[in-house]
This record gives C-alpha cells, structure tokens and sequence, in this order.
C-alpha cells in the first residue's frame, strides 16, 4: 500500500491542533486513524514533529 505523505501530515495537524473530525463532529484523535499503516506514519510524524526525542541521548 502507498502511503500519501500529504493525508498523514493533514490527520496529524488535526490531531495537534485539536482540529475537527468531520465525521463525528468532535476533536481529532488519534484512534480516528483506523488503517494501521497511516496510523503509524501518523505516530511517527507527531513524535518527529513534537521534539519530544530531539537530541535525545540513549540512557543507560
């Protein structure tokens, strides 16, 4: 399957935005992201996005 890299960035700056899911009128959140392979993109995008482990040194 091919993943649209412009549909992940949309559902994860609706889920950090706290943006609108249409469907069920009420934030976006992630479990809204069924499809396995988006929702890992997703995660990914978010982690990335957020900075949560930039520069991050591994623990020992």
């Amino acid at each position: 399957m091919n993943i649209n890299e412009i549909v992940v960035r949309i559902l994860a700056e609706r889920i950090l935005n706290k943006g609108l899911n249409p469907l069920k009128n009420r934030e976006f959140e992630l479990n809204d992201v069924t499809n396995t392979e988006y929702r890992k993109d997703v995660e990914d995008y978010i982690i990335k996005e957020s900075g949560v482990v930039k520069g991050a040194e591994p623990t020992i």
